[in-house]
């Protein structure tokens, strides 16, 4: 596949954009987290992988509603109700690899990303060399939870209950509640500063976030609250890397318990690294995962 930026078609008319990367047989599929984020953390994958002596064409897209690509008016009923569904997000996945035409290939997926790679890998694994759970838990439960303890380690009692007070009341604007999330951010999610992924402006994206999250990552107002797949972990039948930061938000309890319940995984972990920790400490994510790609490529993964 030649490598820059392809814009592709879907079936339902509307367009995404698409960006490769690297060179070699090996493929790499990257998917986003959010919903509603977008592909920049993927951005230097391919480079990322070079040093670690591999050769891999890693690519990435903007999910629909996302950055540079369309983004519907989600303002509709009936638009809301066709594509803010976790089944279109999923068989999206699927489509955007028939329309590049992907096959036998490797899928990441980071946070929200990570959720469509279980579910893909359950539903169309036999397209799969291998699957990349970067930072995504199986069970919403236990991510509520840990959110809530992070909360405890870097912010006085006062912040917390007025953060509360400010959830009660559907007040996420303001500015003090804000201030907060920012703290909880920059010890829990981009933890290396400053950021190289913040904007200017909002460039889209928040309204599909906001319907599957809510208001930022120490909430869950959205459709997410209801996510579980534990029942369904059996069932991904390929080889499996587990990749989560140390210092993040979601649980490493949570991440051993995938696991054991993932029969073909591995379980690795980035030193100080958040939720983004293929940017916080990229040396070490991207050893785990060429070292993972290295041994399904030989057959000696897990032996």
């Amino acid at each position: 596949m030649r490598n820059g930026t392809k814009i592709i078609t879907l079936d339902n008319g509307y367009h995404l954009w698409t960006n490769t990367q690297g060179q070699g047989k090996i493929h790499l599929l990257a998917l986003h987290g959010g919903p509603g984020g977008n592909h920049e953390y993927w951005e230097d994958a391919a480079v990322q992988l070079k040093k670690q002596g591999l050769d891999v064409q890693v690519t990435m897209y903007d999910q629909l509603g996302s950055l540079y690509s369309d983004q519907p008016d989600y303002s509709d009923p009936e638009i809301a109700k066709k594509y803010l569904t976790y089944e279109y997000f999923l068989d999206e996945v699927e489509e955007v690899r028939q329309k590049l035409d992907i096959d036998n290939f490797y899928l990441i997926g980071q946070s929200w990303g990570g959720l469509l790679v279980q579910e893909y890998a359950v539903k169309y694994g036999k397209h799969l060399k291998g699957a990349i759970i970067s930072s995504m838990v199986d069970e919403i439960d236990d991510y509520v939870k840990a959110v809530n303890r992070r909360r405890q380690e870097v912010l006085p009692q006062t912040e917390i209950d007025f953060m509360h007070q400010c959830e009660t009341n559907n007040d996420y604007d303001n500015d003090r509640y804000q201030a907060d999330v920012q703290i909880l951010n920059i010890n829990f999610v981009d933890r290396k500063q400053p950021s190289k992924l913040y904007h200017l402006h909002d460039l889209g994206g928040t309204a599909v976030y906001n319907v599957f999250q809510g208001d930022n990552e120490f909430v869950i107002t959205g459709k997410l609250k209801d996510w579980h797949f534990r029942d369904q972990l059996k069932n991904i039948k390929v080889p499996t890397l587990l990749t989560f930061g140390e210092n993040e938000t979601m649980p490493l309890d949570t991440a051993k318990i995938m696991q054991k319940e993932i029969p073909n995984s591995r379980l690795v972990t980035t030193p100080n690294g958040g939720h983004h920790h293929m940017v916080d400490n990229p040396d070490v994510y991207y050893k785990h995962l060429a070292d993972f790609i290295r041994e399904v490529e030989s057959g000696e993964f897990n032996k």
